[in-house]
């Protein structure tokens, strides 16, 4: 058996065609691929408007470049998402603050990101950037509600939540919809919903975010009735998507509802064959309401009531040819983080570090390779428990 992913790309007949058939257009950069892809995605997600760049993290900076985040201007995140947005908030000079976050899901509570507030003090926030991880819009209501009270500017670091939705006054609204947000922002990594093969997408509801956006993504250029002529407004960079990525991922968006069903139903499996471990391993309880794209598929392995740690775990689904990953170290534990921190203002990010796991799920993830790991979860646990 082959070696199995913890997440991969599905790319069909269909895709290659619409690539290839972009090629054949006069435009394949700036062209009618590229205004297609933000037209169907603001249509998806239901938001005003739609700015797609070359990648997720391409688009987090465009996000805080149009809210002007400047040196000194003060951030929360929360402590565990990918580095992206630390970094670029980072070179921004940005002062970051980082939230605590649920020792389970992952992600930033509405009461760890007010405790952070009221421990730090802080006034006059720029923005807070939230993070859904795996795919689960959890807080997204209670967060705008705190955004209102404070008056902050609300980013969803969204890259792994396309074509998830959250319930509100008895309606799914799309993440991106931006009804409870300002700015949300999206990645096409190959390991997401939808791929373009590398690509990103901010949307919003504010006109003067999306303009700033897309001059930002083309060197800060505004164009002029003669093609010849145009000025640069403000400092920009090169962070356009080609057509050929647009046409794939136009042709990805048709499949959309069909991936997330199938995964879905990997994370239904899952769910049921851990429901004979709770003891040992946990599940997040999200919410039954919202739709997932699950992007990813979390666990909490209790280690204290194993014979082993997290690296042996790892390793051995190794040698059973399986990737297992984690999402993510700490954002504090990196050497760029060159601020002290108290890890007991972080008891749940310490506990998600040290039993947190991401195991294999994604489109085309066979009924074979699934019972696989199944088969190797269950020798590993009952083999490995006190």
């Amino acid at each position: 058996m082959k070696t199995i992913p913890y997440g991969k790309q599905s790319i069909s007949k269909s895709d290659k065609l619409a690539v290839a058939n972009s090629l054949n257009q006069n435009l394949i950069s700036s062209g009618k691929n590229v205004t297609l892809f933000e037209e169907k995605i603001k249509k998806l997600v239901s938001c005003k408007y739609s700015v797609v760049c070359n990648s997720g993290t391409s688009a987090i900076h465009l996000a805080l470049v149009s809210i002007s985040v400047k040196k000194g201007d003060i951030v929360i995140m929360p402590s565990v998402n990918f580095v992206a947005a630390f970094n670029i908030c980072n070179l921004l000079g940005a002062k970051i603050y980082l939230t605590d976050i649920d020792s389970l899901n992952g992600q930033m509570t509405p009461k760890n990101l007010l405790d952070c507030i009221k421990l730090n003090k802080l006034k006059n926030i720029k923005a807070v950037i939230t993070s859904q991880i795996g795919g689960q819009a959890e807080y997204a209501v209670e967060l705008y509600n705190i955004k209102k009270r404070y008056n902050f500017f609300l980013i969803e670091d969204a890259c792994h939540s396309f074509g998830s939705k959250y319930y509100y006054k008895k309606k799914l609204l799309s993440v991106g919809s931006c009804k409870h947000a300002d700015i949300s922002t999206f990645s096409f990594h190959p390991l997401k919903s939808i791929t373009t093969g590398e690509g990103g997408a901010v949307t919003t509801n504010i006109k003067s975010v999306a303009t700033k956006c897309r001059m930002f993504r083309s060197h800060g250029i505004i164009r002029k009735k003669n093609h010849w002529e145009y000025d640069v407004l403000f400092s920009g960079l090169n962070y356009r998507i080609s057509d050929i990525n647009c046409a794939l991922g136009i042709s990805q968006l048709n499949k959309l509802t069909k991936f997330i069903k199938f995964r879905k139903n990997i994370a239904q499996i899952y769910i049921k064959f851990f429901s004979k471990f709770s003891d040992l391993v946990k599940i997040p309880a999200y919410s039954k309401k919202n739709l997932s794209c699950w992007h990813l598929f979390l666990i909490s392995v209790n280690f204290k009531k194993m014979s082993c740690n997290k690296n042996d775990f790892v390793k051995f689904f190794l040698k059973k040819k399986i990737i297992l990953q984690f999402h993510y170290i700490p954002i504090y534990k990196f050497k760029v983080f060159n601020k002290k921190i108290n890890t007991n203002e972080m008891i749940g990010a310490e506990n998600y570090f040290f039993n947190g796991i991401s195991l294999p799920i994604y489109y085309g993830l066979t009924k074979k390779k699934l019972d696989h790991i199944l088969k190797s979860m269950s020798i590993f646990l009952k083999k490995n428990s006190k």
